[in-house]
C-alpha cells in the first residue's frame, strides 16, 4: 500500500492535466476490465463506508508530529526495500544511500521516527520488487483492480507480494501487535492518500479509467527513470 500512495499520489496530479485529453489505455493491457470494474465499485463502496471516514479521523485526532513519525517510521521500512531493489538493479550509488538512511535513521533517528537522513540531505527515493522485475525484462502482465490494495499489474502485483513475505513486521510473533502495525501502516497510507484524491474526485472523466491510466503511466515513468520511449501504438 505505501508503494501504491507513492505511484498514484503524484500521478494524480500530473494526469489532471495530461489523462483529461488522452485516449483510453489499450484494452490489451487491461482484458478484465468488467472483472476490475466490479472491484473497484467494491473497493469504492468499502472505502467510502469504512476506511475513508476513519482515515479522516485518524487525521482530525492525532496531531501532525505523531503522524509524520508514524510515517517515518514505515517509510524507514520502506528504505531497506529500496536499497535491496537498487542493487538488485545494479545501482550501487542509490543503494548506497537507502542503506545509509536506514542506518541512520534507524540508530540516531529512533527507529526512523525522526528522518534525520533527509534532514542531512540524503534524498528519499523509492524502489520496489515490481520495477526490478521489470528491469529484468519481466512485462506488466494484465492490469488489475484488487480491492483495498487498489491499482496494479500481474509484475507489479507479485512484487507485493514478495514485499509482503518479507516484510520485517510479518515475523513478529505476538499476532495482535502484528495486525496493528499492519492496520497502522495501511491507515497511514490511507490518510496520505486523502491529500490527492480530489484530484480523482474533480475528475470530469470515467474515474476507472482515469486511475488505471494515471497508475500504468507513473509506472512506466518509474521504470524508465523519468525518460520512457514512446509507447507503442494500438495495433
Amino acid at each position: 500500500m505505501k508503494s501504491l500512495n507513492r505511484t498514484i499520489a503524484p500521478a494524480l496530479a500530473l494526469c489532471a492535466v495530461v489523462l483529461a485529453g488522452c485516449a483510453a489505455a489499450p484494452s490489451k493491457v487491461d482484458p478484465l476490465e468488467p472483472w476490475n470494474r466490479t472491484m473497484y465499485s467494491v473497493h469504492t463502496a468499502v472505502d467510502d463506508a469504512v476506511i475513508k471516514p476513519v482515515a479522516k479521523t485518524y487525521v482530525q485526532v492525532w496531531p501532525e508530529p505523531i503522524r509524520t513519525a508514524v510515517s517515518n517510521f514505515f517509510g524507514n521500512i520502506d528504505d531497506i526495500f529500496t536499497g535491496i531493489n537498487d542493487a538488485l538493479q545494479g545501482d550501487g550509488n542509490r543503494a548506497g544511500d537507502a542503506f545509509g538512511r536506514v542506518l541512520l535513521n534507524s540508530t540516531f533517528g529512533l527507529a526512523g521516527i525522526f528522518d534525520l537522513a533527509s534532514m542531512m540531505g540524503i534524498t528519499k527515493d523509492h524502489n520496489d520488487f515490481g520495477l526490478t522485475f521489470g528491469k529484468w525484462g519481466a512485462p506488466d502482465g494484465a492490469y488489475l483492480f484488487i480491492p483495498l490494495f487498489g491499482p496494479t499489474t500481474v509484475r507489479d502485483g507479485t512484487g507485493a507480494v514478495v514485499r509482503i513475505y518479507f516484510s520485517p513486521t510479518g515475523y513478529i510473533s505476538d499476532i495482535a501487535v502484528r495486525n496493528s502495525l499492519w492496520g497502522l501502516n495501511y491507515l497511514d497510507t490511507r490518510a496520505q492518500l486523502l491529500q490527492s484524491e480530489g484530484v480523482l474526485d474533480t475528475a470530469s472523466i470515467d474515474r476507472y479509467r482515469f486511475l488505471r491510466n494515471a497508475y500504468l503511466r507513473a509506472r512506466r515513468y518509474q521504470l524508465y527513470n523519468g525518460k520512457p520511449p514512446p509507447e507503442p501504438e494500438e495495433e
